[in-house]
This record gives C-alpha cells, sequence and structure tokens, in this order.
C-alpha cells in the first residue's frame, strides 16, 4: 500500500508540472502554418523592395544622403537633388558646395584608379543662396542603382587623393508637387543650366544655355564646344546652325523644363556624317533672368 501510495504521488506531481508548461508554452506552428507564415513574409518583403527600386518615368526632388559632412549637397538645396527616371534607369543631379571634388566614381576608390575606369565629369552650377547671392559649384549626375538603399560612390579632389563614401536616396516626390508653379517662367530671357548625356563624351553642349520664354513656347539657344554639327532634330523638326564660323549654334524649342528632352546632333566630325541621339534636361532652378 506505501509504494502504491508513492507511485501516485509521483504521478499526480509529473501531470501538474506537465499542465503548467502546456499553459506557458506556444503551441507550435502546423507545416501548413509555417509555410504560409514565410510565404506572406517574403511577400511583403518582394512588394518593399519593387516599391524602392522601382519609380514611374518621371522628374522626381529627392533626398541625397551621404556619410560625410565634408561631401553632401549644397546648403542652398536644402539637402536634395533631381532624381530622374527614363526607361527604368535613375539618375539624380546635385550641386555640391564648392569646386574642390573633381571626378566622383560609381563604386569603390579601388576601382577608380584603375585604367578605364568611367569617371562622372563635374557640370559647373549656379546656386542661389537665401540672401540672394549666389555662386558657381560643381555639380554631378550620380546613377543611382535604387532608392531607398545605401551604394557606394567614391570621389577625388583637388589633392589628387580618391576616398569612399555610402550615399542614398530617399523619399522621391514628383517635382512638380516639391515645386508647385516653380517651373513656370514669366515671358522674358534667362540663362539656365542643362545636364547632357549621350555620345562619345568628346562633344557636348555647353552649359548654361539661353532660353526665352514667350507664353507657352520656350526656345534656346544652344552652342556646341565643336564646329562640326551641321543641324539638329528635335520632335522631327532639322533645325539649322545659326553662324557658319566658330561654334555651332543652334535655336531649338524646349517642349518643357526638368524634363529630359531627347535631341539629334548630325556631326561630320566623321569620315562621312552621322547621326547621333543626345539627351539634354533643362533645370529651372537654375534659371536666371539674363542681364
Amino acid at each position: 500500500m506505501k509504494k502504491r501510495a508513492n507511485i501516485s504521488g509521483i504521478l499526480l506531481l509529473c501531470a501538474l508540472l506537465a499542465g503548467c508548461a502546456g499553459k506557458d508554452a506556444k503551441q507550435p506552428q502546423s507545416g501548413t502554418e509555417a509555410v504560409v507564415s514565410e510565404t506572406e513574409n517574403r511577400q511583403t518583403e518582394g512588394e518593399k523592395q519593387t516599391e524602392s527600386e522601382k519609380l514611374p518615368d518621371g522628374v522626381y526632388t529627392a533626398d541625397f544622403e551621404t556619410d560625410s559632412s565634408m561631401f553632401r549637397v549644397n546648403e542652398a538645396c536644402d539637402g536634395k537633388g533631381t532624381l530622374t527616371v527614363e526607361n527604368g534607369a535613375m539618375t539624380i543631379h546635385i550641386s555640391l558646395g564648392s569646386k574642390n571634388i573633381v571626378n566622383l566614381y560609381s563604386g569603390l576608390a579601388k576601382d577608380a584608379k584603375k585604367e578605364g575606369a568611367k569617371l562622372l565629369e563635374p557640370t559647373t552650377d549656379t546656386v542661389t543662396y537665401s540672401d540672394g547671392s549666389t555662386e558657381e559649384v560643381y555639380g554631378f549626375d550620380v546613377p543611382v542603382p535604387a532608392v531607398e538603399e545605401e551604394f557606394d560612390l567614391a570621389l577625388i579632389g583637388t589633392k589628387g587623393k580618391w576616398y569612399d563614401h555610402k550615399v542614398k536616396v530617399s523619399h522621391p516626390l514628383p517635382k512638380e508637387e516639391t515645386e508647385g508653379q516653380k517651373t513656370s517662367l514669366a515671358d522674358g530671357e534667362y540663362t539656365i543650366e542643362l545636364t547632357f548625356e549621350g555620345g562619345s563624351g568628346k562633344a557636348k553642349i555647353l552649359s548654361p544655355a539661353k532660353l526665352t520664354v514667350a507664353g507657352e513656347n520656350k526656345t534656346a539657344t544652344v552652342e556646341w564646344n565643336s564646329a562640326n554639327y551641321d543641324y539638329m532634330i528635335v520632335d522631327n523638326e532639322k533645325y539649322l546652325p545659326l553662324q557658319t564660323e566658330g561654334n555651332s549654334v543652334f535655336e531649338i524649342p524646349v517642349p518643357a523644363l526638368d524634363v529630359p528632352v531627347t535631341v539629334i546632333g548630325d556631326t561630320v566630325a566623321m569620315s562621312t556624317p552621322h547621326e547621333i541621339e543626345y539627351t539634354l534636361t533643362f533645370r529651372s532652378d537654375t534659371a536666371k533672368a539674363a542681364e
């Protein structure tokens, strides 16, 4: 009888302990529940990645963040640049604080030093400070692999030393939402900065250019750094040069500001004439009334 009492006590104690464990422990997911939960997590991550990497073609204002106070956009730009998306490819134009950074490289400094590395060349931008003063600084068109994600961007200054940096482009907003009527210019003549893409890199249109606004019509007088262009085509219309001596100069229509415009330039610098496609973007935030 005594042994039976001891066995009964042990069994009762085990039952109590099992009951406590079952009350506190989380029930494991069934195999189906676990698969569904993992699939949902992957779908959510995929949706976030798609939203962060893909934007519809257009022009946006976006934050440009860096890991250094010595490398940042000009204070007049409020930490922002102009992000252009065309055929899914993204490029942000940034104006820096000075002309002390002479080249950028999309990647690491060690690769920028290699022969044949494709360096980003500067543009000369005019920024306007809150007190109304202006300054010429260097700007760059930086390829953006994805928004909301850090990527490598190396730089070299006037002292000839390369430095590695991490940068991020974030919070893109359609430019019309951030600038309102800023892109609407009153009738008159202006100087305006433009970004230039295409060709071999040897010939380019000089910046700034002269912009004339008359109602809804905008025309730009653009000058090449070459005398070898005998016509340009914009919207299937051919335009001849304004002069026969010196650099090639044309007056062409500007369909819109802050939007990439595709033009064709015919060069006679080669053995036979060649039509080459270029992309121009006239930046409204740089427009200054001509003196």
